[in-house]
């Protein structure tokens, strides 16, 4: 493995989430056309996405010019070196996914868990483009359990648009119906504490993304848009029927600051929780008069 000590110098990796079987960092590098190209080896699986800058990418799979919004692949097992010819500088946000991992979302929706990337890139396009609005604004501010899904949902949706098959249609058992409905259960008893896809696939006794395709296919959404729906549901109840403070109804319903509740909030009423209050607040009921002759 050959690596540039100056080049090295010039690169910043922050990590930002990890789960079983993926990670999420953010790469920053200030390098320049100065600076010589430095190779390196991965032993995961890598998309990252280009939030700034120009540079060469070499892979396995051929050479790229990668720019913002395009996205870059690399292969497991695989050397791969970046250079900064014309221009300094890029930052990326990259997820990297285990062998294992990358092997049986693969299978699901290219037909093969032993699938490959085969080119070094892809530039944005109309079905990604949410991914990568996504990534840049909500990868370091979401939960645990919202990025557990993103993850093989990102890969889903990248491995689909590279190799351009139909994702296998997901089959039900009964067994599998009802392990699904064991962690909505468990989703009822808990919606207020900080979820995670290994817990909930733990209570399913299924892998993570097999449970999460299975969720998905029976419930109609995701585990946590079904969380999001317990703790919404609640929090607008107790809005209409108590006094307490909104941030001691956020905080109580498993919303981890009172913003992010409130924007929440607002996306599914269409109004803050102060004016739902405001507006469903059950009415006092009058007193009977006392009767008179």
């Amino acid at each position: 493995m050959r690596r540039n000590d100056s080049t090295a110098s010039a690169l910043v990796a922050r990590p930002l989430l990890q789960g079983q079987g993926w990670s999420i960092g953010e790469y920053l590098c200030t390098a320049g056309p100065d600076d010589r190209p430095f190779e390196e080896r991965r032993e995961e699986f890598s998309i990252a996405a280009v939030i700034e800058g120009t540079f060469t990418y070499r892979a396995d799979t051929g050479t790229a010019v990668m720019h913002p919004g395009a996205f870059l692949f690399g292969n497991s097992a695989t050397c791969y070196e970046c250079g900064h010819d014309h221009s300094t500088g890029d930052r990326c946000v990259a997820f990297h996914f285990s062998p294992v991992y990358f092997a049986e979302v693969a299978a699901s929706i290219a037909g093969s868990g032993r699938f490959k990337f085969p080119a070094p890139m892809l530039p944005v396009t109309p079905k990604l483009l949410p991914w990568l609005a996504r990534i840049e604004a909500r990868t370091a501010l979401a939960e645990r359990l919202e990025m557990d899904e993103s993850a093989p949902r990102f890969m889903e949706a990248v491995i689909g648009a590279v190799s351009g098959t139909t994702p296998l249609p997901v089959c039900v058992s009964a067994r599998d119906a009802r392990r699904v409905g064991d962690a909505l259960r468990y989703i009822e008893l808990h919606a207020a504490d900080a979820l995670d896809l290994d817990t909930l696939a733990g209570v399913a006794i299924m892998s993570k993304y097999h449970f999460l395709r299975t969720f998905r296919h029976i419930v109609g959404m995701t585990p946590y848009q079904f969380v999001l729906s317990v703790r919404m549901r609640r929090a607008a109840v107790r809005l209409a029927t108590s006094s307490e403070p909104v941030s001691a109804t956020a905080f109580e319903t498993g919303f981890g600051d009172l913003s992010t509740f409130n924007g929440r909030f607002r996306d599914v009423f269409g109004m803050s929780p102060t004016v739902y209050r405001s507006r469903e607040r059950a009415p006092t009921l009058p007193s009977p008069a006392c009767g008179g002759g």
